[in-house]
């Protein structure tokens, strides 16, 4: 689903006399449908960059990343603007540690809106969201309030339940379980198994070593193809 071939990444610091700071070194990955592959590694050594340059908010250096898309490979390392905005629509889902979204708009509708995107009807969307939200112990009363009211804990939940919302063939989870209690942690694993089962290939980042141990089916650790890591 997912194959990145030499890949390489450095950081130009245009405020610092342009200096370029080099990351990476000729990594390569694959990812397959079923799987779930936790990217590891020491902190810093470039587990969220690596990441963000599979979803193609960071660009690379060198190498190509394809995803399976639409029936074909995408190179997204090429592609055009348009053509990665239909990837993460249709094929790539992210939950990043981060709640980022429009503000005053209701919770209920910012989960729901990637089904609608796809063109699920807004009824089916909603009971879906509302499922989800019920699952990730949201309370109702809170469903018609932003979500950047809410505590940041119920703020992950709420990005979680938009990530899982609609059935991508490949998702990437940034600590999908960091801050969370043991109950709704038990929730994002079965979630995570129930994409797993579908066919759906997940690369993750999993502080929580239980976590890791209960969902994942290999590692790659990133330190491996970090510059300088084998002098």
């Amino acid at each position: 689903m997912l194959h990145a071939q030499n890949v390489s990444k450095s950081f130009t610091l245009h405020t610092q006399g342009s200096v370029t700071i080099p990351v990476f070194n000729d990594i390569e990955f694959s990812l397959s449908a079923g799987d779930c592959i936790a990217l590891t590694g020491e902190s810093g050594s470039g587990k969220s960059t690596f990441m963000r340059m599979l979803y193609a908010n960071y660009t690379c250096s060198n190498g190509s990343i394809n995803v399976r898309h639409d029936g074909g490979w995408l190179d997204i390392t090429t592609a055009s603007p348009h053509a990665i905005l239909d990837m993460r629509k249709r094929t790539m889902g992210y939950v990043s540690q981060f709640l980022r979204v429009i503000p005053r708009v209701p919770t209920l509708e910012i989960v729901a809106e990637p089904l609608v995107a796809l063109g699920t009807s807004r009824a089916d969307a909603t009971a879906k969201a509302r499922g989800l939200l019920t699952r990730l112990r949201i309370p109702e009363r809170l469903w018609q309030l932003s979500p950047l009211t809410f505590s940041g804990g119920e703020q992950q939940r709420v990005n979680i339940a938009r990530g899982f919302i609609a059935d991508y063939p490949v998702m990437l989870l940034d600590e999908p379980t960091a801050s969370l209690d043991v109950d709704n942690r038990a929730t994002v694993l079965a979630l995570i198994e129930e994409a797993k089962s579908r066919g759906a290939a997940i690369a993750g980042i999993f502080h929580d070593h239980e976590t890791r141990d209960a969902v994942c089916t290999g590692s790659f650790d990133v330190t491996s193809f970090k510059v300088g890591a084998n002098d």
